[in-house]
């Protein structure tokens, strides 16, 4: 028995949670695998596993784990780290991995407005175009303004309610 499911817990139950959780994931546009390998990360009571415990809880080839943890690493998703004393890598989501992973987006949304920036000026501020990307612009200088805000809103309550 995997450590996900150790600690007393249903195997099965965590198996249910761990395939709808993720399907809720690939849902909102994650990829498939990545999706389970995150949630069966979540669910594992010590938030680290190698990636044979993953691949053996989720039936997967290391190849699929290896892909998985790939796109979660670049997103910020989990961290890989050496397992002490060993040439093995485990896994490791984190409490705040969701406050990381959009805090990271910042730098997409950067990049997005600089190019929206070249096309205005590209298109024409008064072309229909234009106009279409300069809305696109301040969506995005909006949405930025208020991911800030609301994340540092989020340090506060998370400092008032888990001390970290």
């Amino acid at each position: 028995m995997t450590e996900a499911a150790g600690g007393g817990r249903d195997a099965e139950s965590v198996s249910k949670f761990v395939e709808s959780f993720a399907a809720q994931l690939v849902e909102a546009g994650m990829q498939r695998m990545a999706a389970r390998v995150f949630a069966a990360l979540l669910s594992s009571d010590k938030g680290v596993m190698t990636s044979a415990e993953l691949g053996e809880q989720l039936q997967i080839s290391p190849a699929a784990v290896s892909g998985a943890v790939r796109y979660l690493a670049q997103t910020h998703m989990v961290s890989r780290e050496r397992e002490p004393g060993s040439r093995r890598e485990r896994y490791r989501v984190r409490g705040d991995q969701w406050y990381e992973a959009l805090t990271n987006r910042e730098a997409v949304l950067k990049r997005w407005e600089a190019a929206l920036r070249e096309g205005v000026s590209s298109l024409g501020a008064d072309t229909p175009a234009g106009r279409r990307m300069a809305e696109t612009l301040a969506f995005f200088e909006f949405v930025e303004g208020e991911v800030a805000a609301m994340m540092e809103r989020w340090r506060e309550r998370r400092e008032k309610m888990f001390g970290a």
